[in-house]
């Protein structure tokens, strides 16, 4: 009896493991599936008759000098090689043309795509009728050449990354204002006034502990490069692939600490931070994101738009909010700031915004 148990015993165990290992291979597919592939981001050959964008590195204008320059960063991977941008997305392309007509606007896209028929978009039509919003491609193999980056982006280390879409926007918006000094905002903003009164380098408190990274300004030279390259410093020392915060608002936050000798965003003041300020949290995080659902309910109406009536420009949260549709014309906090700020994206959204 025993000796037949015995093998029994073994029999299960390695049918255990054979179950484990299928199991993980199979994980393993589908965490590879959910990933973009690396080649999802390279040059392809325009053999459609698409019209691809122009590398913005090369193209013309260039991001100006004076650095009176706002970047967006669109980093999925777009599967059929076409621009394509949701209406919120464009309403925070808008809101930041209109509100500074004299800006560049650059809107990079991470994947090489182009266009087949610009009409078939009426939101992404809505946009280009402003000059000042340029449609640009970011070639992921040349772009941190001359930059702390370049031997890491070559070796293809954001391509491994559990969160490698948001880790690729982080990467980019800190490498775009090493490169180029400007604006960066995220494709979540509203932007409800102008940027040309605000002195160049600052960023946004989210709370007492975090300066956030969803909009933030260095100059091209001088301080603010001087920070922009602290910041790319350390990504490239604490860039990590498992932790979805730690290479956005945990690279700018560490920097100022140290800058500023400060623990505290409230501390960060001009003087302190030597020519950088973070501003307070109702320039640009009034509501948090924990208060998302005031954007989107009708009877937080008039609390959401006091509350933001000091805001330079407005967070959505698209992690948290991205589900919650807009019935255009309706009256909630984010559709009346849309009607206001992006108002030819909302009027050609359709009846969702």
């Amino acid at each position: 009896m025993s000796a037949w148990i015995q093998p029994k015993r073994y029999r299960r165990r390695i049918l255990w493991i054979l179950l484990l290992f299928v199991g993980t291979l199979v994980l393993s597919y589908v965490c590879k599936a959910d990933r973009p592939s690396q080649n999802c981001f390279q040059q392809v050959a325009d053999d459609d008759g698409d019209k691809l964008l122009d590398d913005v590195q090369q193209s013309i204008p260039q991001p100006t000098e004076d650095g009176r320059n706002i970047f967006f960063h669109e980093t999925s991977c777009s599967k059929d090689g076409l621009v394509r941008l949701n209406a919120r997305q464009a309403c925070a392309i808008e809101s930041a043309a209109r509100a500074n007509p004299e800006w560049n606007i650059f809107v990079l896209f991470a994947a090489p795509v182009g266009f087949r028929n610009r009409t078939a978009q009426p939101i992404v039509e809505a946009l280009l009728d402003y000059r000042n919003v340029h449609l640009r491609y970011v070639n992921l193999t040349t772009y941190g050449n001359d930059t702390p980056l370049e031997e890491w982006m070559q070796n293809g280390e954001i391509f491994r990354s559990k969160y490698m879409n948001s880790h690729l926007s982080d990467v980019m918006r800190y490498l775009t204002l090493y490169k180029y000094g400007g604006t960066y905002l995220d494709l979540d903003v509203i932007v409800r006034r102008s940027f040309e009164k605000l002195a160049p380098n600052y960023a946004g408190a989210e709370s007492v502990k975090w300066v956030a990274a969803g909009v933030m300004n260095f100059e091209p030279k001088g301080h603010g490069h001087e920070l922009a390259d602290m910041c790319v410093r350390d990504l490239l020392a604490n860039f990590n692939g498992q932790d979805w915060g730690n290479n956005g608002p945990g690279v700018v936050t560490r920097v100022l600490r140290k800058y500023c000798e400060t623990q505290s965003t409230v501390h960060m003041t001009r003087e302190r931070c030597r020519h950088f300020t973070v501003y307070p949290i109702n320039t640009f995080y009034a509501i948090g994101f924990e208060d998302y659902k005031q954007f989107f309910e009708e009877k937080y109406l008039d609390q959401a738009l006091a509350t933001l009536n000091q805001s330079i420009a407005v967070h959505v949260w698209n992690k948290f909010s991205k589900n919650h549709p807009v019935i255009v014309g309706s009256r909630v906090a984010y559709g009346v700031l849309a009607d206001q700020h992006c108002p030819k994206v909302y009027r050609s959204c359709g009846p969702i915004f």
